[in-house]
């Protein structure tokens, strides 16, 4: 079984769009979403639709949970005005999606027990990268694979009997490559792939700019950091 795995896609539209594209051309059984579809871009609306209609399993993210309840703690500056922004500009069908999700899902696909998280199993704002594995107690999250976004970092790592896999984002990598980043899991053969593609960089920092929102959310897609 082929499992699309997306993450941190932060209202940016263009850069889901070329990642539906590819999966278009080569679909995967199932579509999951480890949280963060709104915060930072510019159509939180559109994202949050298609990420309803198109992923079986979606966790909720910090910049998710931000945007229904006004809370920006932990928030940098740019952040928490981009979440306000998102909270204005959320339709109702938006809102309660969001307000629908759950902090963690436990499912098993081809036979293989998953557990998805935003963060990490204790905390959805908490940061794992990779070096942080080796201290995560990831057995007690009862899975063969564990799902973690939030750092916007991809790596896939087998930590014991568990393989760990962080997709990366899809529209707000930050690990000096701006390409989106998603993963493509395979039941089957008990591997994780990182998949990186280019997409319309400018139009999402035109649309970043003209919905008022700090430009650096735009600049910053160029780089990736």
């Amino acid at each position: 079984m082929r499992v699309a795995i997306l993450s941190d896609i932060h209202s940016n539209l263009q850069a889901l769009y070329a990642v539906l594209a590819e999966l278009e051309s080569d679909p995967p059984e199932t579509v999951l979403c480890a949280g963060d579809i709104v915060g930072y871009g510019a159509n939180p609306n559109e994202c949050c639709e298609i990420a309803s209609r198109r992923c079986s399993k979606v966790v909720l993210g910090n910049h998710d949970h931000s945007a229904i309840t006004g809370d920006t703690y932990l928030m940098n500056p740019y952040a928490a005005r981009a979440s306000a922004w998102t909270a204005k500009m959320l339709s109702g069908s938006s809102r309660e999606f969001l307000a629908s999700l759950p902090r963690e899902e436990h499912f098993v696909l081809g036979g293989m027990r998953v557990a998805m998280y935003h963060g990490s199993p204790r905390s959805m704002s908490e940061y794992i990268y990779e070096s942080d594995l080796d201290g995560l107690a990831l057995d007690d999250a009862g899975a063969d694979v564990v799902i973690m976004g939030h750092t916007h970092v991809p790596y896939v790592r087998r930590v014991g009997r568990v393989l760990v896999v962080n997709p990366g984002s899809v529209g707000q990598p930050r690990d000096s490559d701006p390409r989106a980043s998603f993963a493509v899991l395979d039941t089957l053969a008990g591997n994780c792939q990182i998949r990186r593609l280019d997409y319309d960089i400018p139009g999402a920092a035109r649309a970043i700019a003209s919905a008022g929102l700090p430009a650096l959310l735009g600049e910053r897609l160029y780089s990736g950091m």
